[in-house]
């Protein structure tokens, strides 16, 4: 296993610059998520520590080794891929004992190193079928069990999950944490599904433009996110506009919020995020009024878009209850919980609820 270090990356094609000066550690490990939309620079520093892409500037290391010109072959790493790339005129057990026989490993050693991964990843029962016969998320595990089975130093997944249906991906992305902690192998994982990204990951690395925008736990980045694009990527939020002055936060039609915390922000126009599960109808007059514009019902929870009475439309999310569901038309009146707001900057760059060394 290794930890990886990245000092000052580069990537270039011609002169588009896609990934510039971008430095990263990953602990020995840890499963390590790069998270963004598309075009964000997550697959190709994924494919540039793979070495598939060329690097034109800066430093990549496993543990203390700087990879930057060691052949693809020679970096001992396991790969999954988003369609599975299995050999589809081998068996399930052929395709996982592979990479061991292309190591010249003993065949006793392949036998074993083989039986046991597919035991690992529960396909041992389909060792005998070609992939054509397997559900794709069989497949996907198979792909798994062969990228384990050679024992790479770190293993890399670019986006293996976006080809199964919602109910398989749940199944795997559980499965996929199970493996890797039951393994102990340091992981870089690509996604662009925030929940995903959210429910595997020990670390993730939320990019955009070729830059990593903040570095943290799934919870940090949910709770606390450096900035205004982390905040609407990661999962929904409501951004409303809001202006700090003598000590109160001022929003939708004069509604005002107060909090010690808050007391070093200064007077300034501010960005404000508010996740709609944040947000409770009230009784009463006081906190922001607005209409109910739709409601849906997701067994769980429900969803409710409200206008406020400003004009913003916002999106509220409350536990279901036996009661009916609040029709088109109703106005409500509507509390915010302060103390898991966060508040940005005018132009979104900076959260300033975050301390200097967050």
């Amino acid at each position: 296993m290794s930890k990886i270090k990245i000092s000052n990356a580069v990537k270039k094609y011609g002169s588009n610059t896609v990934i510039s000066g971008l430095n990263l550690d990953i602990r020995d490990g840890e499963l390590f998520t790069l998270l963004g939309p598309s075009g964000c620079g997550k697959t190709t520093l994924l494919r540039m520590i793979a070495g598939f892409n060329s690097i034109e500037g800066g430093d990549f290391y496993f543990n203390e080794r700087r990879i930057n010109d060691i052949d693809p072959s020679r970096r001992n790493i396991g790969m999954v891929f988003q369609n599975y790339a299995i050999f589809p005129h081998m068996t399930v057990r052929q395709n996982v004992e592979f990479g061991l026989k292309n190591r010249k490993i003993p065949k006793s050693q392949v036998t074993a190193e083989a039986q046991r991964f597919l035991k690992l990843m529960q396909i041992d029962q389909y060792a005998d079928r070609l992939p054509e016969n397997l559900s794709g998320g069989q497949q996907q595990r198979v792909a798994l069990a062969r990228a384990l089975a050679i024992r790479p130093d770190v293993l890399l997944m670019d986006e293996p999950l976006s080809n199964l249906d919602a109910k398989l991906r749940l199944e795997m992305r559980q499965a996929i944490r199970d493996i890797q902690k039951e393994v102990g192998i340091t992981t870089v994982y690509v996604t662009h599904d925030q929940e995903e990204a959210m429910s595997i990951s020990d670390t993730i690395a939320v990019m955009k433009d070729g830059v990593i925008q903040h570095l943290g736990t799934p919870k940090d980045i949910y709770q606390r996110p450096r900035n205004l694009f982390v905040a609407t990527f990661i999962g929904r939020t409501n951004v409303l506009e809001g202006e700090y002055r003598d000590g109160k936060l001022r929003l939708d039609q004069g509604y005002l919020l107060q909090n010690g915390m808050w007391d070093k922000i200064g007077d300034q126009p501010l960005k404000v995020s508010v996740r709609p599960e944040e947000i409770v109808i009230a009784d009463g007059e006081t906190g922001l009024r607005g209409t109910v514009l739709d409601s849906i019902y997701l067994g769980l929870n429900t969803h409710y878009i409200i206008r406020l009475s400003g004009g913003e439309k916002i999106e509220l999310i409350q536990e279901s209850t036996m009661e009916e569901l609040i029709p088109a038309g109703t106005a409500v009146n509507l509390m915010v919980k302060k103390e898991k707001i966060n508040l940005f900057t005018g132009d979104g760059s900076r959260n300033l609820l975050r301390g200097e060394a967050s």
